[in-house]
């Protein structure tokens, strides 16, 4: 059997040296760091290199730490995400994890500190790839409904076809996302967990299994979209079957 992959975070962090720190020692610990300075830069990068979790400081130039992690939960995105904050006050506390936050650790607080609050919360959020969604809605796709509580597609004619782990998982993502391009590698992600050794054509193979299923013409998808080299994307109720190629994602 495939080891599981390291678990990747994105810190996100303004405060260079502490950026630095961070990625050096959660490095040294076993895991795979990008680290970058503002909310920006993650909103850019979290759709095309999908982290495990998010180590985020609240007080960000720009859009705050506490705006990104509302904006993550309003689109559906579940990552885990740990807050960084210097205010030590209960209410900033508690709006950070009313916002949807797993945890939350005020500066200044020692390294491994933090690294016992990210193992923890990994812990709690390890659920396998297929498991239902609680309290996500049923979604139309054409003349099918999605049902992500259930695992099921329901037909135009009222039949039911449970779907297997892997088709579930994928929808799932992509419907939870509609209109952003997501990558192949957050789809194998969120459909086939951390096991090395798989390929991201696994994905495509599973995308034409699901266009089989739900497009009236599998070759010519309206509602799972092609994104020429990055992957695909969720398209409710709009014509057409390829999106324009992004540009290269950022390094680091």
């Amino acid at each position: 059997m495939d080891e599981p992959r390291p678990h990747h975070l994105f810190v996100v962090e303004d405060d260079a040296a502490l950026r630095e720190m961070l990625a050096a020692y959660l490095e040294k610990q076993g895991f795979v760091v990008t680290a970058m300075p503002s909310a920006e830069d993650l909103m850019r990068r979290i759709h095309r290199l999908r982290p495990d979790l998010l180590v985020l400081d609240v007080n960000l130039p720009g859009e705050s730490g506490l705006e990104a992690c509302r904006r993550l939960r309003a689109d559906g995105d579940r990552v885990p995400i740990v807050l960084l904050t210097a205010r030590g006050d209960e209410v900033d506390r508690v709006l950070g994890l009313e916002m949807g936050a797993d945890d939350y650790l005020v500066k200044p607080f020692s390294a491994r500190e933090l690294l016992a609050r990210i193992r923890a919360v990994l812990r709690r959020g390890a659920a396998p790839p297929g498991t239902p969604r609680a309290g996500a809605s049923a979604v139309a796709i054409g003349r099918h409904r999605f049902e992500p509580q259930t695992r099921a597609l329901v037909g135009p004619g009222g039949e039911l076809r449970m779907l297997s782990s892997v088709e579930y998982a994928l929808l799932a993502e992509l419907v939870a996302n509609p209109h952003v391009p997501l990558s192949r590698e957050r789809l194998l992600a969120a459909s086939h967990g951390r096991a090395d050794g798989l390929l991201e054509r696994t994905v495509d193979v599973a995308v034409m299994r699901l266009r089989k299923l739900v497009e009236p013409e599998p070759a010519q998808p309206r509602y799972i979209q092609t994104v020429r080299g990055h992957g695909y994307v969720f398209v409710p109720g709009r014509r057409g079957s390829t999106v324009a190629a992004l540009p290269p994602a950022d390094q680091g």
